[in-house]
């Protein structure tokens, strides 16, 4: 039996939630319990955290897609502007806070 899926694009384009999306859903956690209560993170502090500060931009979409997960399971918000957004539909910058 293989992990929990992501969606990524259609409705049948399910991917295996792998070891890299996992660190990067510890790494959100992990930085947001550092930070005051209704403070922000943007996606790419997880991502910097997990592949270093050198190489941490490949990891934006996971680390969007790591938020979105954790949004679902009630754990996070996903924020532009001050508002929380619909992650599925929000285009551009967005940051992350508890709920």
């Amino acid at each position: 039996m293989s992990g929990p899926l992501e969606e990524t694009g259609g409705m049948s384009s399910l991917r295996p939630v792998g070891d890299e999306d996992v660190r990067l859903e510890v790494a959100i956690r992990d930085l947001l319990s550092n930070r005051a209560e209704g403070a922000t993170i943007c996606p790419s502090e997880a991502a910097r955290a997990v592949a270093g500060a050198a190489d941490w931009r490949p990891l934006m979409d996971s680390a969007r897609s790591a938020a979105r997960r954790l949004v679902a399971a009630g754990e996070v918000e996903i924020t532009q502007g001050g508002k929380v957004v619909d992650p599925d539909t929000t285009r551009g910058p967005i940051r992350i806070r508890r709920r």
